[in-house]
């Protein structure tokens, strides 16, 4: 509980130097409340210093965005998207990355690309030290990386919206749970560098999508994944 209530305050910390719904949002994401959790409005009008109007107003958009739901006289919840939502944002995903993946292999030597080559460096090191919170961050960078080094602004923006509704950061603490998947993860990261480097964009664009492809493999195939 007390380890909780620090993450909690950890969190709150960085949110306060973004506008209040990311503030709010990246809370939620950032998986210190779970599943199911309630959302106190008094708890994030007292944490980010505004009255409870701006926040109810805030989970609004975050519940038309599908990260929390409101239920009339009962109160806000964290929300997590059924089986069905899931396979058809990974299948999304997985159309966006491979995209991405195949325009930054065009671009050729760009920064990205050491982005990238430090990124899975340290990502060996997070699976040789079963580091599942270090192994996070640095998906979410790879990912990232190669969304941006795809140099299209609209990209990213429909990107960004699709991530924020599959809570994709709570998807991937569950994954790396199982065996052997933050190697498997990471040298399949390695085969879309290596395409990437070598300016393949078929080969990036083809690896992109099998390694989001395995991901959501591993994602439904969880057990805590909502099945209705």
């Amino acid at each position: 509980m007390q380890e909780t209530l620090m993450n909690r305050q950890d969190a709150v910390t960085v949110a306060k130097e973004l506008s209040l719904l990311e503030r709010v949002r990246t809370l939620i994401l950032g998986g210190q409340f779970p599943p199911g959790a309630p959302v106190s409005e008094v708890f994030l009008a007292q944490e980010f210093d505004v009255s409870r109007t701006p926040i109810r107003e805030t989970l609004k958009q975050l519940q038309h965005e599908g990260l929390v739901e409101i239920r009339p006289k009962v109160g806000t919840f964290v929300r997590e998207p059924t089986r069905r939502e899931i396979v058809e944002l990974f299948q999304l995903k997985e159309s966006f990355e491979g995209l991405a993946a195949g325009l930054l292999a065009r671009r050729g030597k760009v920064r990205e690309i050491a982005v990238l080559e430090r990124n899975v460096e340290e990502s060996d090191e997070a699976a040789a030290e079963q580091d599942a919170e270090r192994y996070a961050e640095l998906v979410h960078e790879f990912h990232r990386t190669i969304i941006t080094g795809a140099d299209n602004n609209k990209l990213v923006e429909h990107y960004e919206r699709l991530m924020n509704q599959l809570a994709y950061h709570r998807l991937v603490l569950r994954t790396a749970e199982h065996p052997g998947r933050i190697s498997a993860s990471t040298a399949e990261h390695r085969t879309v560098l290596s395409m990437i480097k070598d300016k393949d964009h078929f080969g990036a664009e083809a690896a992109m999508r099998n390694h989001v492809y395995a991901s959501s493999r591993e994602v439904l195939t969880d057990s805590r994944t909502r099945t209705d």
